[in-house]
């Protein structure tokens, strides 16, 4: 049975979930963007361009995040443990069947879709979990959570590229395969919570006119945090996911959804091409690899430090800014990046980029979870990765088709830097906007004599104070509360 908790118990198993998190992301996304190392290998065995050759990192991004509903599907209705166990084995059958591939096409549908299935179930359950069992501290664990994607970077790039020339890139891919298997691991570390926030919407489908006299007895002898009664009855099941989803309304996750649009599609072509686009300035295959390496080391900096200085009193108000400030400078290094023709230029570009990259990649469930709450943070993860995939899906091989028309990669790095740009100063704007219309209330209020009184969860509350009738000479009770969406 799941343990019961009043609120998130800010540690205790919450580090071995953590732990469990940091191996997720390590076997999910830093895979990821170690296939970009086999892109050459890919372009050469198979004798073609780069818009078909980048197919195959895009549908991995592609079908990990356009499934990320899934994994929040299973997490919440079925296990999150048994999620993440299939994902890991469906990521490592992809791996291994790519490494017998004899097309491109092979390669789409086993390295693209059957790997990217299997990320997909293990990535935002994985995610949520953290959430569930941090508050206080959420942003330090998400950092060293995230931090992940960072080491795992680090290590698995240079590694990748020795199994390369030791192995081919088939006995890479094998191994690969293998390593991923750990996957299944994690799952088991995922252990349930149960949250009095996760049970306060329960007692209502209780009392609804469909729901059975005799059910009702049953359900109630039954835990009612127990994922199992949301499959009881299908009225109930609809009820629930019915409930799940109502965020999906909310003015500040529709700013917010539009923004991950842009940033998504900015930020995915940096990791494809940036060994390619580093190997056609002069660099040797092993200092490209090594660029990776940076990036991913200092991309485990950009997380832990945005996470801890992200909880800290001064800036936990601000967190939608520190998340925009990072995706506004990820979009002026990618402006910079056509200028740096060597690799002494290029090594303080992934710095740069690597420790933004991080900061912002820690910050995306935080936000999330400041947006639509904790108890509703699973199913919104999955929608924000959801999100991710048509970006991801398309800018690849929109880059690599402006590579073989131009000759040249700066049209490619220029619309990823803008991309990203727009998607800070949109989310800006929106913030500066909300703040500005809050002000205009409480002036309306304060010029009426109406007291305004506005609380955390983003809802107004006007009290009128008592009138007095001068026909009758008795006071008319007219307190009442009415509460508008900022």
């Amino acid at each position: 049975a799941s343990p019961r908790h009043l609120g998130p118990p800010d540690g205790g198993w919450g580090w071995m979930i953590v732990a469990g998190c940091f191996l997720v992301t390590i076997c999910t996304r830093a895979v990821t963007r170690c296939i970009s190392i086999f892109f050459v290998e890919f372009q050469a065995y198979f004798g073609q361009d780069y818009a078909r050759t980048a197919w195959i990192h895009s549908i991995v991004d592609c079908a990990t995040m356009l499934c990320a509903p899934l994994g929040s599907f299973i997490s919440n209705h079925v296990s999150c443990q048994v999620g993440i166990m299939l994902g890991g084995l469906l990521a490592s059958a992809g791996l291994i069947l790519s490494s017998f591939a004899t097309s491109l096409e092979h390669l789409y549908l086993s390295l693209g879709v059957l790997t990217g299935l299997g990320f997909a179930l293990c990535y935002s359950p994985a995610i949520a979990m953290v959430g569930k069992y941090f508050n206080k501290r959420k942003a330090l664990a998400y950092g060293i959570a995230m931090s992940g994607s960072g080491i795992g970077t680090f290590i698995l790039a240079p590694v990748v590229q020795l199994l390369i020339e030791q192995f081919s890139w088939r006995g890479a891919l094998l191994i690969l395969g293998g390593f991923v298997l750990n996957l299944c691991v994690c799952g088991a570390l995922m252990r349930p919570i149960a949250l009095k926030e996760d049970c306060k919407t329960a007692p209502e489908f209780l009392e609804q006119d469909y729901v059975p006299e005799e059910q009702k007895r049953d359900l109630k002898r039954m835990s009612i945090c127990s994922p199992l009664i949301k499959v009881w009855s299908h009225e109930c099941l609809c009820y629930c996911s019915r409930k799940e989803y109502d965020f999906l309304l909310m003015p500040g996750f529709m700013v917010l959804a539009v923004s991950i649009l842009f940033m998504a599609y900015g930020c995915s072509p940096l990791f494809v091409y940036l060994v390619p686009y580093a190997l056609s300035v002069g660099v040797s295959h092993h200092q490209a690899a090594f660029l990776m390496s940076i990036l991913g080391v200092i991309d485990i900096i950009g997380n832990v430090t945005f996470g801890w200085l992200t909880d800290r009193r001064c800036l936990k108000k601000h967190r939608h800014f520190c998340y925009l400030f990072a995706v506004g400078m990820d979009g002026l290094c990618c402006l910079f990046l056509p200028v740096l023709q060597n690799f002494p230029l290029l090594v303080p570009f992934s710095f740069t980029f690597g420790y933004f990259d991080g900061a912002y990649v820690t910050l995306i469930p935080v936000v999330t979870a400041d947006v639509v709450g904790t108890s509703s943070l699973s199913s919104a993860l999955g929608v924000v990765y959801f999100l991710h995939a048509i970006p991801y899906l398309v800018s690849p091989p929109v880059a690599g088709w402006l590579v073989d028309t131009t000759g040249s990669y700066t049209a490619s790095f220029l619309l990823c830097g803008f991309s990203m740009i727009f998607s800070s100063m949109l989310l800006c704007f929106a913030r500066l906007a909300k703040k500005i219309k809050r002000m205009h209330l409480q002036s309306l209020t304060n010029d009426t004599g109406t007291k305004q009184h506005i609380w955390t969860n983003g809802a107004i509350a006007y009290s009128v104070t008592a009138e007095l009738d001068q026909k009758d000479g008795e006071y008319l009770a007219a307190d009442t509360n009415s509460y508008h969406n900022r």
